[in-house]
């Protein structure tokens, strides 16, 4: 109970100004609850004076049952429109808040969980937390109303109301028995779901690497495996259900026949006057499904339960530990930044970058060559944040990293990956997402420096066109160029080019080579590249080698004083 009413207040804090609603839905119960206890005794007083030829009664009576149904009806309308927009208020914001805490999670975490946990926790976990305050009002207004009628048999027959009661609390044993069982199944349920979510992400994702690859039949049978597993799993939550439900409906109609028994008996021994009797009887139609409610408010607070849980996890748990920034801002970033003795490791074990030291002056272009593996991309991901060091130090204008605030360190910062991941919208929408108010001009000319715009004026839809989820209908180089005018749209003080010119053809390689170079006036620019070819102007070249800096200087100076670098060098002029 004290968990539930934990849950339900973190709940009621997405809604709370949805009073006059939640007020709604109050009356409406309340006014369903007093309804449920009259009408029947209604209903009973037509048959008893039905059977006294008094048919005026009857009219009248009939007259007040009619506007008593049209008035719930209006009720009932009311009630509904308050729920639907408590939970579209509710579902919207929770939804809100878990996709901002995602956001927030370490990249980590990120790396260790499956897309399919925070799909089914984004979607199916927040529809079962919106739901609650609907759930309970449905669910508790049909329990009082029979509590109301439990009421009503006890002034007219103790005898009858005893027998209900035993009733009642024996079938609520065999509920309680038959949600907690169901629980414990729909926990390993949804795990495994989340795992079969995310191997779905996965498989849609990688569609065309799957095609290339002609392994749809391994992907179709892991996949039939996968869903079969699940399927199976959900068969035997059901069968649980259905074995319940089985004893239940036996017990009740054992029940229901014994209270005929019992009526007959009470008339008998005049104990009972018939018109009493059909009220009575008329009240046990109404008392019966009432654990169908409780077990029905049971179960549902059992998954809003389970929900809360994980959701709480997202939100605040060591499980999704959160990224952590300083409070420090710095108001004009020059573009100067230095490693001072950092090491780093992604497993806590291998080092992937070792002692490492270095400083780039601002509006300085600086290049990082080695092979894979050698560290390269971590001094980027360590640059934007993406990741905590644990042994030294890096600043950025001279200011420790780990004091800054996110905006100072990423809203200064743009890195455009070997990979990036383009946006399902329109290539405007695209670049709008980094900068919301730029102009129309801005975009232009952002996509003119990228050498993009030639094509874009060339598509039908012009820069409404809409590239696919993953740009996939933009080729590997379009992408590549599409991110760096992203890039550019956002004017940041630092640009980081990992392997960006990695997917273009020779001669859109010279044009972003001229668009990088006309930017090394105005920008701290920080290049990664597999080809020297695309490296040699900048100002200085790092040479790295097992998460070490071995050597440092001009592309003329690294010939003359580093073999490694001149042999890789010789290697792709020769190819």
């Amino acid at each position: 109970m004290k968990e539930t009413l934990s849950n339900v207040k973190f709940a009621y804090n997405y809604i709370k100004d949805q009073k006059i609603r939640i007020l709604g839905l109050i009356v409406t119960s309340i006014f369903n609850v007093i309804i449920s206890v009259i009408l029947p005794i209604l209903s009973a007083n037509i048959i008893v004076n039905l059977t006294d030829n008094k048919l005026y009664q009857v009219l009248n009576i009939s007259v007040v049952i009619l506007l008593i149904e049209l008035t719930r009806n209006i009720f009932n309308y009311i009630g509904r429109m308050s729920a639907q927009r408590i939970h579209r208020e509710g579902f919207k914001r929770i939804q809100i808040h878990l996709g901002k805490e995602i956001l927030k999670i370490e990249n980590k975490c990120l790396d260790a969980s499956s897309s399919g946990v925070f799909i089914q926790r984004l979607t199916s976990d927040t529809t079962r937390i919106a739901d609650v305050f609907t759930v309970l009002f449905i669910h508790m207004t049909n329990i009082i109303s029979d509590i109301g009628i439990f009421g009503a048999v006890f002034l007219i027959s103790k005898p009858a109301f005893f027998y209900l009661l035993v009733m009642v609390i024996l079938l609520y044993f065999v509920e309680n028995k038959r949600v907690i069982t169901r629980n414990e199944n729909d926990k390993a349920f949804r795990k495994k779901n989340e795992r079969v979510a995310g191997f779905i992400s996965e498989l849609v994702r990688g569609a065309r690497d799957i095609k290339m690859l002609n392994a749809e039949n391994s992907f179709t049978t892991e996949l039939t495996e996968k869903i079969t597993e699940l399927n199976n799993d959900r068969y035997k939550m059901g069968k649980t259900d259905r074995t319940y439900a089985l004893v239940r409906g036996f017990m009740m109609d054992f029940f229901d026949a014994g209270m005929i028994f019992l009526l007959v008996y009470l008339i008998m021994a005049n104990q009972l006057p018939i018109a009493t009797a059909l009220v009575v009887h008329n009240y046990m139609s109404r008392v019966t499904p009432i654990i169908n409610y409780v077990s029905m408010l049971l179960e549902n607070l059992k998954d809003f339960n389970l929900s809360s849980s994980r959701i709480f996890k997202i939100i605040n748990s060591d499980e999704f530990k959160k990224e952590e920034f300083g409070n420090e801002s710095i108001p004009k970033v020059k573009g100067d930044f230095e490693f001072k003795n950092v090491s780093f490791s992604y497993n806590g074990k291998d080092k992937v970058l070792d002692n490492i030291s270095f400083k780039v002056n601002a509006n300085e272009t600086v290049a990082f060559v080695g092979k894979s593996g050698s560290g390269k991309t971590t001094i980027f991901n360590l640059l934007c944040k993406m990741y905590d060091i644990k042994d030294g130090e890096i600043t950025i204008d001279g200011r420790d990293i780990n004091k800054l605030t996110k905006d100072t360190i990423r809203g200064n910062i743009t890195i455009i990956s070997q990979s990036p991941y383009i946006f399902n919208m329109s290539i405007k929408d695209n670049l709008r997402l980094v900068k919301q108010d730029v102009t129309d001009e801005e975009i232009k000319e952002a996509c003119k420096l990228a050498c993009l715009d030639e094509f874009i004026n060339n598509l039908t839809d012009g820069y409404d066109t809409i590239v696919g989820e993953g740009g996939v209908n933009l080729s590997g180089g379009q992408r590549q160029r599409l991110a760096i005018a992203r890039a550019l749209v956002q004017k940041t003080e630092i640009i980081l080019f990992d392997e960006a010119t990695s997917a273009l053809d020779n001669e859109t390689q010279e044009k972003i080579q001229r668009a990088i170079e006309n930017l090394q006036e105005n920008y701290t620019i920080l290049i990664i590249a597999h080809r020297l070819s695309t490296v040699i102007n900048s100002d200085r070249i790092l040479f790295l080698d097992d998460g070490k800096i071995i050597a440092e200087g001009t592309h003329k100076e690294l010939l003359n004083n580093c073999e490694e670098y001149k042999k890789l060098y010789e290697k792709e002029m020769s190819e």
